[in-house]
């Protein structure tokens, strides 16, 4: 016998669902979504790392052919962080910037939260913004000077990395800043369980991207993509001290980080 859910219960989210959620919410790719709610929320940002990977794949595609074409890895480089801005319409950025002007501020949780809401970016959020883009540029262009192929695996390690740490960040006991706002619909919406093993698989699915470059290479990028997730980690946990919880801004700034963590690693090694 079939078991029904309860009347007036919200049915779970089909894998569709979920894709639909993750790419509507995290790019700027036209996919219509179909559900905001928590079943959606929950199998959207499990699935977070797919995102990841679909923008890393066109910013190291995009980079690794203008490398082919002639050009130098700085003109790659830029492009490799220019497309992922474009495809999520420069909200991540927007975030950071916004997150970098709430902590900069040293002001109570509620005034830092109505400093990250105003729409200018004061100087705080203009001087991280240009610190990350240099660092993104600067590793991306030394990991070029190597090959279409390092620099392409680099953006998608970033990208996969990135979008990981926003499945970590919406584990349950994570709460949300503000009650509305796309923080509150995923805050604490996946368990703890599933956002480590999404956790582990992107780490494995990271090493394997670096696989064809010899065991050190899958080594590399597993110690890349874990340095990220802990930069991730370690930035939610100020957040969260500071502002009381999260926020679409935060989650933004998450994946800033983490993609430039895992950059500066994989150009470090």
């Amino acid at each position: 016998m079939t078991d029904t859910p309860p009347a007036g219960a919200t049915p779970g989210a089909s894998p569709g669902d979920a894709l639909r959620f993750a790419f509507g919410t995290l790019t700027a790719l036209p996919v219509r979504l179909t559900r905001w709610d928590r079943p959606a929320a929950r199998g959207g940002m499990l699935a977070a790392p797919l995102a990841g990977l679909v923008v890393g794949g066109c910013a190291g595609a995009a980079g690794a052919l203008l490398l082919l074409l002639g050009s130098g890895p700085l003109l790659a480089a830029v492009a490799s962080v220019a497309l992922p801005a474009a495809l999520t319409r420069g909200l991540h950025l927007d975030g950071l910037a916004d997150v970098a002007d709430g902590l900069g501020s040293a002001k109570p949780a509620d005034a830092a939260l109505r400093i990250m809401k105003q729409s200018d970016i004061g100087p705080f959020g203009v001087v991280t913004l240009l610190l990350v883009l240099l660092a993104q540029v600067a590793a991306l262009a030394e990991l070029y000077a190597d090959g279409a192929a390092p620099g392409a695996h680099a953006a998608v390690t970033a990208a996969l990395a990135a979008r990981c740490s926003l499945t970590l960040a919406c584990r349950a006991g994570v709460p949300p800043a503000r009650p509305e706002g796309l923080g509150a619909a995923v805050a604490g919406a996946v368990p703890v369980r599933a956002a480590l093993a999404v956790a582990a698989l992107t780490t494995a699915a990271a090493a394997g991207t670096g696989a064809p470059f010899g065991a050190y290479g899958a080594a590399h990028t597993a110690v890349a993509a874990l340095l990220a997730l802990l930069a991730g980690e370690l930035l939610l946990r100020h957040c969260v001290r500071r502002f009381g919880g999260v926020t679409g801004d935060v989650f933004g700034s998450l994946a800033e980080t983490s993609a430039t963590a895992a950059l500066v690693a994989l150009a470090l090694g």
